[in-house]
């Protein structure tokens, strides 16, 4: 398994009326830490779509909200790859507060396409073997 942290402030024009983190906004902090996950693995989102020419779409999301969120937290974005990637790459991620609450969880499921063709493709060898030491 392979675990990384990032941590995000939440923005004022990310909350609704209510002070809320707006239940909209969880997806960009769910792609936040997958980035964030990807870069710790020495690797960028850009160079995989860049150089090595391969993209990873959104399959899906399910998300499971616990408890707000509000303007100006600390929140700790902890993304998890539970098993090695072969045609799909899935990621377990976790919200928690400053005071190590739960705020949200979420499953999310990207496969890989080849940018020329857009069709499905299976994990980059750049990106499996960066995830291999960690499953060992």
């Amino acid at each position: 398994m392979y675990t990384s942290e990032t941590n995000v402030r939440v923005r004022y024009a990310e909350t609704d009326k209510m002070g809320y983190l707006y239940h909209g906004n969880y997806a960009q902090f769910y792609e936040m830490g997958r980035v964030e996950m990807i870069r710790s693995l020495g690797l960028s989102y850009k160079e995989l779509e860049d150089k090595i020419g391969v993209g990873m779409p959104v399959m899906y999301i399910e998300t499971r909200y616990v408890r707000p969120a509000f303007y100006d937290d600390l929140l700790t974005v902890k993304t998890k790859v539970k098993k090695m990637p072969h045609d799909f790459l899935r990621f377990f991620v976790e919200i928690f507060n400053e005071k190590g609450k739960l705020i949200s969880g979420a499953k999310v499921k990207l496969c890989f396409i080849e940018m020329k063709t857009m069709k499905r493709v299976s994990c980059p060898e750049a990106l499996s073997s960066r995830l291999a030491v960690h499953f060992q």
